[in-house]
């Protein structure tokens, strides 16, 4: 619950003057409903087919095997169109990032039932979009970042020693792709520059050598991302950053880069209030329907590489939130000290540990509430001593007004 404190954000981000028009609305008709049945931010490779098996009827759509995965579940791409230009799309190479997979079925969904959409026409016509949906299902399955074997399928684009890896590079070697797109979940405790907002969305145009260089490859996936940027802005503004360019040579994304297909990285990060991230997959889903219709029209030259040259570092910070100015209660002492906090599950703000107690003037966190003339009064729910409180203990936060025993205006 939003304690009723003030909160100051600020931003100088500003994608003025991109001349990109703004990202598809994504409430509008262009998107079929979210696809039914993927509602949570854990999503299994059974839960992913299930929910496809209708749309996956559509003649508008070709469903192919690629590869199996260390325990020999299924990896099969979904294409759409037969235009010129080849997009290549993976999502959840990272077992526990599963965003994006929602945002590509629900894209299936439209390709499969819009096809009296003029947008539908454009793309089937001059993109050939090829989506890898669910790249490591048993990590999916577990719920965890490795494949089954414990490797990080986004460093093995060198020795390539998993299956996993194996298929994705065989797949992008056939097709040859123009412009790759690599779909990630970020950790969610990230800022847009010092003063923005929690990130929505980062992106990245994978650097080629440690020198930074920007050849052609690379300058039109700059292009590219750009006009994305100019998109999420216009829609989340000062919630939109730059990933960091440091050179990671066994990564998918500078690998393909160097091999010729223009990539991009989207991380997602989170919204206040949206614990399963049902906002952030649509707006993903519009935001890529976008930078597909950008492709089909051309449009996507026009950007100023600017827009992303100019976005603000993704920058971390220490903690979810932070009360300040109020007097601090535990077992029954009062202290003049502010309160962090960390939360075990930072997406739903659900969980809360306390993450240190005193003068946080110089700490940075997502959220900060000026509690002047309220308690927070801080229970221990790790009873390791009555009345003690330590770093990384689990606890409940009430601020109250009018005294340590006062009405609760808020709580976590």
């Amino acid at each position: 619950m939003w304690p009723p404190c003030s909160w100051r954000c600020t931003s100088s981000t500003s994608c003025s003057g991109s001349g990109i028009p703004a990202m598809v609305d994504p409430t509008s008709v262009f998107l079929a409903p979210p696809l039914p049945g993927l509602d949570t931010r854990r999503v299994t490779a059974d839960m992913l087919w299930h929910a496809l098996e209708g749309p996956l009827q559509s003649p508008w759509l070709t469903v192919e095997d690629v590869g199996r995965s260390a325990q020999d579940r299924p990896l099969r791409t979904i294409t759409f169109g037969e235009g010129s230009t080849g997009l290549l799309l993976w999502s959840q190479m990272h077992g526990d990032e599963a965003t994006a997979t929602r945002a590509l079925a629900d894209l299936v969904g439209f390709f499969a039932t819009r096809e009296e959409v003029d947008l539908h026409r454009r793309l089937r016509q001059h993109l050939r979009i090829t989506m890898l949906l669910m790249l490591n299902p048993d990590g999916a399955q577990a719920h965890q970042r490795e494949t089954a074997d414990g490797i990080d399928i986004n460093r093995d684009a060198v020795r390539l020693a998993s299956p996993e890896a194996r298929a994705l590079a065989a797949v992008r070697e056939r097709l040859q792709p123009a412009f790759g797109f690599n779909l990630h979940d970020q950790d969610v405790r990230r800022r847009a520059g010092p003063d923005g907002d929690q990130v929505a969305f980062s992106f990245l145009a994978p650097p080629v050598d440690i020198h930074d260089t920007w050849a052609p490859v690379r300058a039109r996936a700059r292009q590219l991302v750009a006009t994305m940027a100019a998109a999420a802005l216009d829609a989340l503004p000062n919630r939109v950053a730059r990933w960091s360019e440091e050179y990671e040579p066994r990564a998918f994304g500078e690998c393909f880069q160097r091999a010729g297909t223009s990539t991009v990285l989207i991380e997602t990060g989170a919204l206040r209030d949206d614990p399963d991230k049902e906002r952030l997959r649509t707006h993903l889903a519009a935001l890529l329907l976008t930078s597909f219709d950008r492709l089909a029209d051309g449009s996507w030259e026009q950007t100023d590489p600017a827009v992303y040259t100019g976005l603000p570092l993704n920058r971390p910070v220490l903690h979810d939130l932070h009360l300040t100015g109020g007097t601090a209660v535990v077992g029954g002492r009062e202290t003049q000290a502010d309160v962090a906090l960390l939360f075990d599950d930072p997406v739903a703000h659900q969980a809360p540990r306390l993450a240190e107690l005193g003068d946080l003037g110089q700490a940075t966190a997502l959220e900060r509430f000026d509690c002047t003339g309220r308690w927070v009064v801080i229970e221990p729910l790790d009873k390791r001593s009555p009345g003690v409180v330590a770093p990384e203990d689990r606890v409940h936060i009430e601020i109250r007004k009018d005294g340590p025993e006062g009405p609760i205006a808020a709580e976590y």
